[in-house]
């Protein structure tokens, strides 16, 4: 397989990652398309970015160039049509649910260029699965990054049985020119880093249940103990509790494990449509 030169890239959901995955790219000197299915979605996904590009000038980790360069690389489009044509490297991330991923990767396969790599932002959904879809699977991997992305300097490649491995190649040049780092994990469920973080925040969690400390106090353990930057309840607020139940449930499952069993207070939360900092409240109230 010959190497394959990025210059475009599309990018399927402006939602929390979409948008931080489109911000990173642009300012990496990438053409990116931005798709939404929804105008107010895509709207407040080209806000966000502009607010985080303007808040870079003045901590001066942008220059005005910079910035003015990564506002026009952006291009937001509502048809898939008009983004994925264009593309050399597509990223999707569209929620967490493994038959929308594959509808989404059939709709790329056809009308992507033969030679695009086509990505899933997946924490923890199998790249095969999503890769059977398709009729390239060679050209597909997992292309995980971390909310959010314009901090986060991880990107876990994951690598099906047949990607190519120049595919990982091109892919880790992309993730470099964003000035991030990469490790190469297979595709076994949840990877490296949601089989790590999932199994810490739900023990968090289970402690929380059974009276061991409060929210602040698990976390802060973890934070001032082992020196993370953020305590696995926290951060749990961050990612959503929607999406680590859906997560847990899914490592459940497929491992069989009950490390991964959901805890009751994680299935309560939900249910009462506390979701953590996206709904106002989950394990911590945010105003």
């Amino acid at each position: 397989m010959r190497e394959h030169t990025v210059r475009t890239l599309a990018v399927i959901g402006a939602g929390t990652m979409g948008r931080g995955i489109a911000h990173v790219a642009a300012l990496a000197g990438y053409t990116v398309y931005l798709h939404d299915v929804s105008a107010e979605i895509l709207q407040k996904a080209l806000a966000a970015i502009r607010d985080l590009l303007e808040e870079g000038v003045r901590r001066g980790k942008v220059t005005p160039q910079e910035k003015e360069a990564a506002e026009s690389a952006l291009h937001p489009v509502q048809r898939l049509e008009d983004a994925a044509p264009m593309a050399d490297l597509v990223i999707e991330a569209v929620p967490e649910k493994l038959a929308l991923k594959q509808e989404v990767f059939r709709a790329l396969d056809r009308l992507c260029p033969p030679e695009a790599i086509l990505a899933s932002n997946t924490s923890s959904l199998s790249i095969g699965e999503i890769a059977s879809a398709t009729g390239r699977p060679e050209r597909v991997l997992g292309m995980h990054f971390f909310n959010p992305p314009h901090i986060m300097r991880l990107v876990e490649l994951v690598r099906h049985d047949r990607t190519a491995p120049e595919v990982i190649e091109t892919a880790r040049r992309v993730v470099e020119r964003m000035k991030k780092e990469t490790i190469v994990v297979r595709d076994v469920p949840g990877f490296a880093t949601s089989r790590l973080g999932v199994a810490l925040g739900l023990e968090a969690m289970r402690m929380l249940e059974q009276g061991v400390a409060s929210a602040e106090d698990i976390d802060r353990a973890m934070e001032l103990g082992y020196n993370h930057p953020m305590g696995p309840l926290r951060l749990s607020d961050l990612v959503g509790l929607d999406v680590r139940l859906s997560i847990a449930e899914y490592l459940y499952e497929k491992l069989g494990s009950d490390v991964f069993r959901p805890p009751e207070i994680l299935r309560r939360l939900v249910a009462e449509g506390k979701l953590g900092k996206k709904s106002g409240e989950g394990f911590y109230r945010w105003d």
